[in-house]
């Protein structure tokens, strides 16, 4: 059965991208990948965010990307990891980077975000 791409249909696809399948990449092939899954009209929702340096990057990369007739850039946005994780004072002196628990990412002219706080990302989106 060949892959619908989401501008098929009626529908917008989602892509839940685990954690484990994220850790396995370098942070350009993270990028590279959410990217193609954006600009293909898919929203993208990572299960373990990206670190504070790789979502700086995916925007850099983005704004080089935008073009008025073909890609709009993107809309993301991410959980902070809860306040009792292993990123205290001590884990920063270590080295150990804070990364999200969830972030979701989509082509800024499906989403828009309605409602965010540290229990819920509420967002609106459409078919275009």
């Amino acid at each position: 059965m060949p892959e619908a791409k989401a501008s098929d249909g009626d529908g917008v696809q989602i892509d839940l991208i685990s954690a484990e399948r994220m850790d396995g990449l370098a942070s350009m092939e993270k990028i590279r990948m959410i990217l193609d899954g954006v600009r293909d009209g898919k929203i993208v929702i990572l299960e373990d965010g990206l670190s504070p340096d790789e979502e700086s990057k995916l925007i850099e990369v983005t704004m080089t990307e935008i073009s008025p007739d073909e890609f709009n850039g993107i809309e993301i946005e991410t959980y902070p990891r809860s306040k009792t994780s292993d990123t205290g004072i001590l884990g920063r002196i270590m080295g150990r980077e804070e990364t999200s628990k969830l972030t979701v990412i989509g082509p800024a002219n499906q989403i828009e975000t309605l409602h965010k706080d540290e229990t819920v990302i509420s967002a609106l989106v459409s078919r275009k």
